[in-house]
Order: structure tokens, then sequence, then C-alpha cells
């Protein structure tokens, strides 16, 4: 292979990199093309302000990432989760593991990047928020339930979410 060759080939690899990173964002929303990338990518406090707003494609987009961590990797987002904090997880069988986990990935990260505190309001916004899709999905009978649940967990994490450990002995799979 001469000079020529080589560098036509070294843009093929690169153009298919650049396609296979394509296709992985229109799989998976929100895919960063910078995570094929080996820097850290300077756009992590706005990936995490997207994913931890009190709506329901921002838990979308939370979720689709938390299922696929090694593409975001380059981001160094801490997933480490203790769920519910010092509560049941699934109190009177209403299961509020997921949204007490992306109230710990915020609280977590933006604890690391010296922000907490300026977020704080609205991670609990979002716990709130989370609970209450999650209540929707159960049947009309129960939802009364859940929903007064619910407003307890958030209340409880307005007063004693500054208390949250800072870390986890649990790493999760959920």
């Amino acid at each position: 292979m001469h000079k020529g060759q080589l560098t036509h080939s070294a843009s093929a690899i690169q153009l298919l990199a650049a396609s296979v990173t394509l296709a992985a964002a229109a799989v998976l929303p929100g895919l960063p093309a910078a995570a094929a990338s080996a820097t850290v990518p300077a756009d992590r406090p706005s990936v995490l302000a997207g994913w931890t707003q009190p709506t329901s494609a921002s838990y979308r987009h939370w979720d689709a990432a938390r299922r696929h961590r090694a593409a975001w990797a380059a981001y160094g987002f801490d997933w480490t989760t203790d769920y519910c904090t010092g509560g049941p997880d699934q109190p009177a069988g209403f299961d509020f593991r997921l949204p007490c986990r992306r109230h710990d990935f915020g609280y977590r990260n933006y604890r690391a990047a010296g922000t907490l505190a300026t977020n704080r309001s609205r991670l609990d916004r979002m716990l709130y928020a989370d609970l209450s899709r999650k209540c929707a999905t159960y049947p009309a009978i129960l939802r009364p339930a859940c929903t007064t649940l619910a407003w307890t967990y958030y209340r409880a994490a307005r007063k004693f979410g500054r208390s949250a450990p800072p870390h986890s002995d649990q790493p999760s799979t959920m």
C-alpha cells in the first residue's frame, strides 16, 4: 500500500466511525457525537441539566443514557444510587426506585460539580414529577395513596436532602 491508499483508508475509517456515531445517536436519544471521542466533553453541564429537568422528555433521555452508560463514560457521571435514601424503595408496593435513582443521579453529580445548592430545588421538583408520573401508571383506585406517598417523599427530600450521603456503597445495575 502506498501513501495515497493509506490516506484514503484512514479517511474511509473516519467516515465509517462518524456514520456509526450518527446511527447510534438515532437509536439512542440524546447520544452525543462527543461520546466517541477520548476527551471529556465541554457540554457536560448542559447534558446534566438536560437529564435533570422535571419533564417526561428529560426522564426518557436520562433513562436511555442510564441503560447505555458506556456511551456516556467520557462524561464521568456518577450513576451510583441508594434509591430512596432512608425510606422504603417500594412503599405500599409502589415502585419508586427509578424516580429515586434519577434524584440520586442529580444530587451526586451536582454535588460533585459544586452546584447542588443552586440546583437542589429543581431536583426535588423533578423527583415529585417523576413520582407523580409513576403513580399515574397504577389503577385509579390506588392513585390517591400513591400520590400521597409521592408528596411525602418530596417533602422529605426538601427537608432532609442536604443531609443525604454523597455516595453509596451500593452500585446498582437496575
